[in-house]
């Protein structure tokens, strides 16, 4: 099997990195059958951005801290550890960021496309979902947008729902919503056009998040799921991420 190796600057990740290449070899990506990923979730995260066109199945170890998306590190029979993993497919997000200045920026996400105030006036955010008004004036500090894979992450931080893996929906939670106080978010279907605009944009700055890739003063951000682009993880024997996420429902 040919592997490439992919790792974070965390100096654990570095070593193993090293390691890895000595006892296996290193096809690179062009030639690689599967790509090994050494880190956290934000390496993660990078190394399936770089496969939104060769489509090609990432395998992570955790070599950094949270490593929800990662198996658990070991050098040895790694190439048996493939042979066995479980695939995971998610599809990800396209965020379409406008900026007050008229410029369109288009970013992809995995986990969530998030929405902050950028000063200590809170947001007013209008939500549309597949083109009618659902909220003419959300006051918040922000809004999340968050695929199944992502609502064990920030959404989840956030007091949102956390979402099977199969579930075929997406979490539209609020961050500290201010008006209407007790509202929690809402289920939307997975094919949804949700888009946010934002309301007095220069007295109320707004930034715009496709997982950590940050578009400043923004106006208005669309968000729908890219049915087109499936990326690929793979995951221990009894430790795929759907086994993940039920149990992080009974945590405690």
């Amino acid at each position: 099997m040919k592997l490439s190796f992919c790792a974070s600057a965390r100096p654990e990740a570095q070593a193993a990195l090293h390691k890895l290449r000595r006892v296996y070899g290193e096809a690179g990506e062009e030639d690689a059958e599967v790509i090994v990923c050494l880190g956290g979730d934000g390496q993660m995260l990078e190394t399936l951005r770089r496969r939104m066109t060769d489509r090609k199945p990432v395998y992570g170890m955790n070599r950094g801290t949270l490593g929800f998306l990662m198996n658990d590190f070991a050098e040895t029979e790694l190439i048996d550890r493939l042979q066995r993993a479980e695939p995971v497919r998610l599809h990800p997000l396209i965020a379409r960021c406008e900026q007050m200045g008229g410029l369109v920026l288009e970013e992809r996400a995995i986990n969530e496309v998030s929405l902050f105030r950028e000063t200590a006036q809170t947001a007013h955010i209008r939500v549309l979902v597949d083109g009618s008004e659902r909220m003419g004036e959300l006051v918040c500090d922000g809004v999340i947008v968050a695929t199944p894979a992502g609502s064990t992450a920030y959404n989840l931080s956030a007091h949102g729902p956390i979402l099977p893996i199969g579930s075929r929906l997406l979490a539209l939670t609020p961050i500290s919503p201010f008006r209407p106080r007790r509202w929690r978010g809402a289920l939307l279907p997975h094919g949804a056009a949700v888009r946010f605009e934002v309301l007095e944009p220069d007295r109320r700055p707004v930034s715009a998040a496709a997982d950590n890739l940050e578009t400043r003063h923004v106006s208005a951000v669309d968000i729908r799921e890219d049915a087109h682009v499936t990326l690929t993880l793979l995951f221990d024997e009894g430790h795929a991420l759907d086994e993940r996420i039920l149990r992080e429902q009974f945590a405690v």
